[in-house]
C-alpha cells in the first residue's frame, strides 16, 4: 500500500509541476511536503491544493444590470481617451491605479455620499443593527463567519423579524467559516420568509474537498441605499467578548451613495453563483436612484481564484510603487509573495516611511510564526514593525501619503492574493485616509516596536518554527 502512495505521489508531483496552473514556489513547496510525509502530504493535497475550477462556480447567472455596464463601459473609454473629469487632485493623481482597476475587474470609479469608518465592532454592529430596523424593501448579507453565539442570534432574531414585516432578506454565508451552526440555526428564519445560501457546501456533511477556496468577503446592503463591508465577521470575538483574544481591532466602512450599487452589483453576482433555488433578477428597487453623487471617490474590487490575475494584490502593488512619502499597512497575517516584499524594500530604500502593524496574538501559531518570518526580513532595509497587544489586530488596510487607502476582506497574504474570493474598496480621498493614518497612529501606542535584536534573541525552537513556515508560506 505504501508502495501505491509513493507513485501517486510521483505522478501527482509531475501533474502539479506540469499540468496545475501554479506559481513556481506553490509547486515546490507542494512537492517537498509530498517528498517529506508522501501519504498525509497526498491527502492534504486533495484536500487543499487542487485548484477550483470555474465549472465548479460559473453557473448561468440570472441578472444583468444594463445600466451598471454601461457606466462601466463609459469610464472606460473616457480614461482610455483622457476624457474622464477627475472629481479631485487625489482622483487625478491615482488614474493609473484607477484605469487598471476598471480594466482589469469592471470596477466604476464611483463615490459615496457619506463614509463611516469602524475601529470597533460593537460601534459597527450597533450601527448595522439600526440600519437593518429602518429596512423596507429588502437586506442582503455576505458574511465569512456567523456565529451561534450571543451576536449571531441576535443578528438573526433581528432579521427573521424583518423578513415577516414582509422584507425581504437573503443572508449568503460560507459553509466552512460558519461551519459550527446548527442545523436547525435558520428554521425559524426561513420559515418566516428570509432564505439562506451556503457557498460550495460540504459533502455528506463532513467531507470538503474545496477547503481551500472560500467566500472571504464581508458584504451587507440595506434597501440599495446603505451599505457596509471589510474585516468584520459575526461572532461575540468581534465585539470583544472571547477571553482568548480580548479587544477585537479590525476596520469597517459604512457607505451610503451610489458606490453601494457596487457592493450590491457583487452580491447578486455571489449569490446567484451559490444559490440555485433563489436567483435574483435585476430591478430597479435594489438600485434607487442616486441625486447627489457627490463625495468620496472609490472603487469596490473583488478578486477570487477564478480569475487570470490577483488583482487586488496589484491594486496594493500599484499602491506602494505610487508613494512618495508613507505606507502604513496593517493586517493579520503577513505571508506576501516576492513582488510585495521588493515592492516594500524598494519603497524604504527610496525614502518612503513604511510601517507595517500585526497582532502579537497568535490565532494561527503556525502562520503566526510565518509573518514573523517576514516582518523580519524587511527590518534590514529600514521598515518599521510593529506588534499590537492590546487584544487582536484583524484589521486589513493600506494607507499611502494620507491620500489613498485600501480597507477590506484581503490579508496581505498570498491565500487572499489568489485562493480566497475576496473584496477591498481603493477609496481616493484624503480627508478620510488622513483619518484612517490617525487611527494607525494611535494603534501604535498600544504596540511593541519589533527590532532586529528582539528576533536574535528569541529561542533557537522559534527561529526554526519560523525558517519551516517561511519554507512552506506558500500554501499557508
Amino acid at each position: 500500500m505504501s508502495n501505491l502512495f509513493i507513485l501517486l505521489n510521483m505522478v501527482l508531483a509531475c501533474f502539479i509541476l506540469f499540468a496545475e496552473r501554479k506559481t513556481a514556489s506553490s509547486a515546490w513547496a507542494w512537492i517537498l511536503i509530498l517528498f517529506f510525509i508522501p501519504i498525509i502530504g497526498f491527502i492534504l493535497y486533495l484536500l487543499f491544493g487542487k485548484p477550483l475550477r470555474p465549472e465548479r462556480l460559473k453557473r448561468p447567472v440570472a441578472y444583468e444590470n444594463p445600466e451598471f455596464v454601461a457606466t462601466k463601459e463609459r469610464q472606460l473609454a473616457e480614461m482610455r481617451n483622457g476624457n474622464l473629469s477627475p472629481a479631485s487632485p487625489v482622483v487625478k493623481d491615482w488614474m493609473a491605479l484607477i484605469r487598471m482597476n476598471a480594466a482589469r475587474t469592471g470596477a466604476p470609479l464611483s463615490t459615496a455620499s457619506n463614509l463611516q469608518l469602524f475601529n470597533d465592532g460593537q460601534k459597527k454592529f450597533d450601527a448595522l443593527f439600526e440600519d437593518i430596523r429602518h429596512a423596507q424593501d429588502h437586506i442582503h448579507l455576505q458574511y465569512y463567519i456567523l456565529k451561534n453565539d450571543e451576536l449571531g442570534k441576535r443578528l438573526l432574531a433581528l432579521l427573521t423579524e424583518k423578513a415577516q414585516q414582509g422584507v425581504n432578506v437573503l443572508f449568503l454565508y460560507d459553509d466552512l467559516g460558519s461551519k459550527h451552526l446548527p442545523k436547525r440555526f435558520f428554521k425559524e428564519f426561513e420559515a418566516a420568509g428570509g432564505k439562506t445560501a451556503a457557498f460550495l457546501p460540504m459533502l455528506l456533511s463532513s467531507i470538503n474537498p474545496r477547503l481551500n477556496h472560500r467566500n472571504h468577503r464581508k458584504l451587507v446592503v440595506v434597501d440599495g441605499s446603505v451599505g457596509y463591508t471589510g474585516g468584520f465577521n459575526v461572532g461575540d470575538e468581534y465585539v470583544g467578548k472571547k477571553k482568548e483574544f480580548g479587544y477585537w481591532r479590525d476596520t469597517h466602512i459604512r457607505l451610503e451613495g451610489e458606490a453601494v450599487h457596487s457592493l450590491q452589483h457583487r452580491f447578486f453576482i455571489d449569490w446567484n453563483q451559490t444559490s440555485e433555488t433563489y436567483p435574483i433578477k435585476y430591478a430597479e428597487r435594489y438600485f434607487p436612484k442616486v441625486d447627489n453623487q457627490t463625495g468620496k471617490a472609490m472603487q469596490l474590487v473583488a478578486s477570487g481564484p477564478l480569475e487570470r490575475h490577483e488583482d487586488i494584490k496589484n491594486g496594493y502593488l500599484k499602491m506602494i510603487h505610487h508613494a512618495r512619502e508613507s505606507i502604513y499597512l496593517q493586517t493579520p497575517y503577513f505571508i506576501p509573495d516576492k513582488s510585495i516584499m521588493d515592492a516594500l524594500k524598494t519603497a524604504a530604500l527610496g525614502g518612503v516611511d513604511v510601517q507595517i502593524m500585526i497582532p502579537h496574538l497568535a490565532d494561527h501559531p503556525f502562520v503566526h510564526s510565518a509573518t514573523l518570518s517576514f516582518v523580519r526580513e524587511l527590518l534590514s532595509d529600514g521598515i518599521k514593525v510593529y506588534s499590537y497587544k492590546n487584544g487582536f489586530m484583524h484589521a486589513k488596510t493600506l494607507i499611502v501619503d494620507q491620500q489613498v487607502y485600501s480597507v477590506g476582506s484581503a490579508n496581505m497574504d498570498i491565500r487572499s492574493f489568489s485562493l480566497n474570493f475576496e473584496l477591498n474598496a481603493f477609496v481616493y480621498d484624503a480627508q478620510s485616509a488622513i483619518e484612517m493614518a490617525e487611527l494607525f497612529v494611535q494603534d501604535k501606542q498600544l504596540s511593541v516596536q519589533l527590532t532586529e535584536e528582539i528576533f536574535e534573541s528569541q529561542s533557537w525552537f522559534d527561529k526554526v518554527k519560523q525558517a519551516v513556515a517561511n519554507l512552506v508560506s506558500p500554501v499557508l
